[in-house]
Parts: C-alpha cells; sequence; structure tokens
C-alpha cells in the first residue's frame, strides 16, 4: 500500500535560533503531524522565485499534535533565506516522504542505542519519543544515546534528550565535553565496558560515520537501521540523484531510504 503524502501550505509557528549556525522551524499541518513517522522527512521550497529552485529536504525533528519541527543548519543561500522567514509565512511542503525507522521490536524487546553525529539528531529525538511511549507500557529499560560533535558547542538536543529520560553520553572530537575522541569510538568503549545484551541501534550523521557504526555492528552482531544523508534533487523518487549501491542493487535514498539496514549498504 502506497503511503499517503500531502502537500500543503504550512503556515510558520516559529523559527527559533537554538545555535551559532542553527535553528528550529515549527511549522502547522495537521496532515504531515499526524502521517509522520520517525526517520521520513518533508521536502520544502523555500521561495516562489526560481532561487533556489529546487525543494530543499529535512527531516521530521519532532511532532506536537498538529505542527511539527525541522532542525536546520545554515550552510548555503537556501537554509539563510528559511533561516529569515517570520511566524506567520507560509511555506510550500510536500511530506511526509520517504520510509523511516522499524522501532516496534527494539521499543519492546532490546536496549536501543540512538547514535547521532551533528545534525544526525534531527530524525533520531523524533524516534526516541517513539520507543519511549512504547517502552513505558512495556519496559524500565534507558534508551542510550550517543551524541558526538566536533566540539560542545556544536552539541545538539543534550537537554530534550535527558527531559525523555534516555541516558545521554556525549562525544567530542576535542575532548572539550564528555569523551573525547569519536562517537563510534564512545559506541566501541560501552559495548567492550558493560557487554550489553540484546541491543539494537539507530544511527544518523556523517557518512563515515554510519560505515564505522556499520562495521561495528557486524562485529558484534547488532541489528542496526542508519539514516542516509544525500542530496535530493526531486524528493519523490522520480529523478534518481541520490541511488546508493546496495546488496541488492541501487536504491533511492529519498524513496527506498533515507533508513536502510546497515548491513545492506555497500560502501564505497
Amino acid at each position: 500500500m502506497a503511503k499517503k503524502v500531502s502537500q500543503e501550505k504550512a503556515k510558520i509557528l516559529a523559527n527559533k535560533k537554538i545555535g551559532r549556525n542553527y535553528f528550529k522551524l515549527t511549522l502547522f499541518s495537521s496532515k504531515i503531524s499526524a502521517l509522520a513517522e520517525p526517520g521520513q522527512f518533508v521536502a520544502i521550497r523555500i521561495s516562489d522565485g526560481t532561487i533556489p529552485l529546487l525543494r530543499r529536504p529535512f527531516g521530521v525533528h519532532m511532532v506536537n499534535g498538529k505542527a511539527f519541527d525541522c532542525l536546520i543548519e545554515t550552510v548555503g543561500p537556501a537554509t539563510k533565506i528559511l533561516s529569515q522567514k517570520k511566524p506567520g509565512e507560509d511555506l510550500d511542503v510536500i511530506g511526509p516522504l520517504g520510509n523511516g525507522f522499524s522501532y516496534q521490536l527494539s521499543a519492546i524487546s532490546y536496549q536501543p542505542i540512538i547514535v547521532a553525529g551533528g545534525m544526525g539528531v534531527a530524525p533520531l529525538f523524533f524516534l526516541a519519543e517513539k520507543i519511549a511511549e512504547v517502552k513505558s507500557q512495556k519496559s524500565k529499560v534507558k534508551i542510550l544515546v550517543l551524541i558526538g560533535a566536533k566540539n560542545k558547542n556544536q552539541i545538539l538536543c543534550e537537554k530534550e534528550f535527558k527531559k525523555l529520560g534516555c541516558d545521554v553520553k556525549i562525544a567530542t572530537d576535542d575532548g572539550s565535553k564528555g569523551f573525547k575522541g569519536k562517537v563510534t569510538d564512545l559506541l566501541k568503549h560501552l559495548l567492550t565496558a558493560y557487554s550489553l545484551q540484546l541491543t539494537a541501534i539507530y544511527a544518523c550523521g556523517p557518512k563515515p560515520m554510519l560505515e564505522e557504526i556499520a562495521c561495528v555492528a557486524k562485529q558484534y552482531s547488532i541489528p542496526a537501521q542508519i539514516s542516509l544523508e544525500e542530496h535530493m534533487s526531486c524528493g519523490i523518487g522520480a529523478c534518481l540523484g541520490c541511488v546508493v549501491n546496495t546488496k541488492d542493487g541501487f536504491k533511492r535514498v529519498c524513496k527506498e531510504g533515507p533508513v536502510f539496514a546497515a548491513e545492506e549498504i555497500v560502501w564505497d
């Protein structure tokens, strides 16, 4: 059965700066909010003109009633324009798009480990919320959240994960907070030191990080799902601009993904 997708004018409820180059965009859309699942994304038209011409994809970060949030990093002209949008303005949005995380089994039977690298936290908070909802009825085991960043100033959503009841651990490349080193090194340290059993990993972040997680998951025989970040032109699977190589041939990140089983990807 085809998944339901909505295109509509979504009103901006808030556009709040949460860091030097980061902001949280809150959009009102009862349809998209009702349909969205963790790991899915929306495609936003930035302006009514031709610059930028293409929509931009953003993961659904959080759903609150009839509104949803996107975490956005200002990295170019399109995101700069978006960062300057004001509450009350409308944005043309298509979503929810793509395939998200499968989390029901983990919420019941596994110790979930969420691994976020940089802006990879964007879709993972929504996932943590959903797992927490199920776990509150089935298990008292806390969700373990590992957040990696270059330095302490680039750590996102630490307080939000803790408020949700997660066990949060930080890794910074420069050692300015938490574990000194990459978040994948922290993951390997925890798996070795505490012999975590019946663990499942969910991750989003830079490609090298995800490749390393795929290796760790294979080494420890842990089921892992990863959300890939690729440049997308259409967001609906028509242009074939975001394909990745898998054991079953090339697949589209925007259509068959962005979430894949880690063992499925053929890394270059």
